[in-house]
């Protein structure tokens, strides 16, 4: 099962030009088999993306892009997000006493919001993005590579907010997910892969052929 798992929409993410039911759409024209819309610092998009998610038959998982003292992570499978800013450690805290899982968000991206090498000494995180279609593919590198030397699993996601970005990376889980509660055990499970978009399907990304010539 193919998801991107990180896209804002417009409602709740300023940034965005995009509305949920042309995301779907986008998304079933690409063939991604689910999407995570993760709105900075909201979920407020939850019972709506749940009438979307029924009346369009697509499964849509509403998590959260928040903002820690260290830089951005994405929270799934939390209800209520925190009411301050946190350290990560703290967040961390905060969605596993809810039952959910924090994955550090374009940790090496250079606008003052990723963890950068705080991803090397944080305990307990529960994935790295790997692949963010708006970091440069030397800084993903640079991700995937601590996730890897720490034994993280490792995500792909478009952080699109616009339609023609949907996609460009996902992440392939090994079995079928219906429910956030679904999705936070494959988090947890492990065996994810990051996947990229090239012609009309998804491939595994090239790590190491990439690696040696960037």
């Amino acid at each position: 099962m193919i998801i991107d798992m990180h896209i804002h929409e417009q409602t709740y993410s300023f940034d965005s030009f995009m509305k949920l039911t042309d995301i779907v759409l986008r998304s079933k024209e690409i063939g991604l088999d689910g999407i995570c819309i993760t709105d900075h610092e909201s979920n407020h998009l939850k019972e709506y993306a749940k009438e979307i998610s029924l009346a369009m038959d697509f499964p849509i998982f509403v998590g959260a892009e928040i903002l820690t003292y260290e830089g951005d992570a994405l929270a799934f499978g939390v209800d209520r997000l925190p009411g301050r800013k946190m350290y990560v450690h703290e967040l961390i805290q905060y969605v596993h006493n809810q039952g959910g899982v924090v994955i550090s968000a374009h940790p090496y991206r250079r606008n003052n919001r990723g963890m950068e090498d705080t991803i090397k000494t944080t305990k307990n995180l529960d994935g790295i993005e790997g692949l963010n279609g708006s970091t440069p593919v030397d800084l993903n590198l640079k991700a995937y590579d601590a996730a890897l030397l720490q034994n993280i699993p490792v995500f792909g996601g478009s952080d699109a907010h616009r339609l023609e970005r949907v996609g460009k990376y996902a992440t392939k889980f090994p079995r079928k997910i219906q429910a956030m509660e679904e999705l936070v055990d494959a988090i947890k499970s492990g065996g994810t892969q990051p996947v990229y978009f090239d012609r009309g399907t998804y491939l595994e990304f090239p790590y190491h052929r990439l690696h040696d010539v960037v």
